[in-house]
């Protein structure tokens, strides 16, 4: 097992915070000592069915403490999935039924392994032992907290100050997370740093419940591909990891300059040495961000689908931007039009090339969008489509759809 002090190396790269560090390396020490693992955990609230560089994070972590010996416990949060982590919302979240959740959990939990070892990752629902609870066992809960110390939570605290309505349901949620490591007897907890107030209650829960409290470990948000806002679907400046390789190439590829050595550290797998190296390397003299960006394309698609496809998705990147080609494969779909054209900005939403009609608009603007290589600028524009040819429409520099009519609408 490699030593306590160079696993708290490692675990120390890439986080925000680790409460408290001191009694991290002495459970590390012990570890080593005993050669007993430590128990990680992470719980995942399986509110929407896809996860995106973004959800990783925490997940990359976790193999790394699965590398270095330990233990990870997944919590599928099939009931804190119910109520909704009330984290930086500004409104109570929609209520998900058990089967909406237990559908998701199945598609994260394919996505998850490829990140975590699947033999070496103990997977819990909190329906396991929240299901079992009498009202009894609910009432003794919630009377370790008062409604003061929950609404220390600066979400809820601010909801409160402006009058906005919390659920009580909503109150619950922290107390719920924090029963969860009591159930688990965990020694590490992993979250982003908008949980931090979840984690403290596993600390204290546990301490209630005569067990040595886990050690927060906190994580930075992962800043999407926008260079702005963290990577959400919704904005659309996410990475998917279930997305094709030379869509996930391209898509790291656009990621500002100033993100690499972000990405670098919450993306990929490199040790804090190699990471220094890529530091130095940004800041020295001659620095040429681009083949950087490039190599670490070629890295991210490498974790999700292998060097052979990253390579491959590198060389096409190269063909395409490099040459202005276009690629080998684009995929090719049928719209229903009518025969004075479909609104350019509905042909992009239907095709796929854009998350919203929204972001249509807004790359019509930007002048991003072009027909078989004529510029579409008007926002108002319709595109005439044939069932007998197939249009070529780009989004962007990476964004390509053929797309043929089904036939004239009457």
């Amino acid at each position: 097992m490699v030593g306590a002090r160079e696993q708290l190396e490692i675990i120390r790269s890439g986080t925000s915070e680790i409460i408290p560090e001191d009694e991290l390396a002495r459970k590390l020490d012990r570890s080593v000592q005993t050669g007993k693992p430590l128990r990680v955990k992470q719980g995942f609230d399986p509110t929407a069915p896809d996860i995106h560089l973004g959800h990783a994070v925490g997940l990359r972590k976790l193999r790394q403490f699965q590398d270095l010996g330990h233990t990870i416990v997944l919590i599928v949060g099939d009931y804190t999935g119910m109520v909704g982590d009330p984290s930086a919302r500004s409104a109570t979240r929609p209520r998900l039924t058990h089967d909406q959740v237990m559908e998701h959990a199945r598609t994260y939990l394919d996505q998850f392994f490829r990140i975590l070892d699947r033999d070496r990752t103990e997977v819990r629902r909190n329906g396991e032992w929240f299901s079992a609870m009498s009202f009894e066992a609910v009432m003794d809960l919630a009377a370790r907290f008062t409604v003061a110390r929950v609404l220390e939570r600066d979400d809820f605290e601010k909801r409160f100050s402006e009058k906005k309505p919390i659920s009580l349901h909503e109150l619950f949620y922290p107390i719920m997370q924090g029963y969860d490591s009591v159930q688990i007897q965990s020694d590490v907890e992993i979250g982003a740093t908008e949980q931090k107030f979840n984690l403290l209650v596993g600390r204290q829960l546990q301490t209630e419940f005569g067990q040595e409290p886990q050690i927060i470990l906190t994580l930075p948000v992962l800043v999407g591909t926008d260079g702005t806002n963290r990577m959400s679907k919704s904005l659309g400046n996410y990475v998917g990891i279930t997305e094709a390789p030379g869509m996930m190439f391209g898509k790291v590829m656009s990621i500002p300059d100033s993100l690499i050595l972000h990405y670098y550290t919450l993306t990929t797998n490199l040790s804090p040495a190699e990471l220094r190296s890529i530091e130095e390397r940004l800041k020295g003299p001659g620095s040429n961000p681009r083949d950087l960006k490039a190599d670490l394309a070629e890295t991210i698609v490498g974790l999700y689908h292998g060097s052979q496809e990253a390579r491959s998705a590198r060389e096409e990147f190269d063909r395409i931007f490099r040459d202005g080609g276009v690629p080998d494969q684009v995929p090719e779909l049928r719209l229903a039009a009518p025969a004075d054209g479909l609104w350019v900005v509905q042909l992009l939403a239907e095709a796929g090339l854009v998350p919203s009609r929204g972001e249509a608009r807004r790359m019509v603007r930007q002048g991003a969008v072009s027909v078989d290589g004529v510029n579409v600028s008007e926002e108002d524009a319709r595109i005439l489509l044939s069932p007998h040819e197939a249009r070529l429409v780009r989004v962007g520099r990476r964004r390509f759809a053929r797309v043929r009519a089904l036939e004239p609408m009457k």
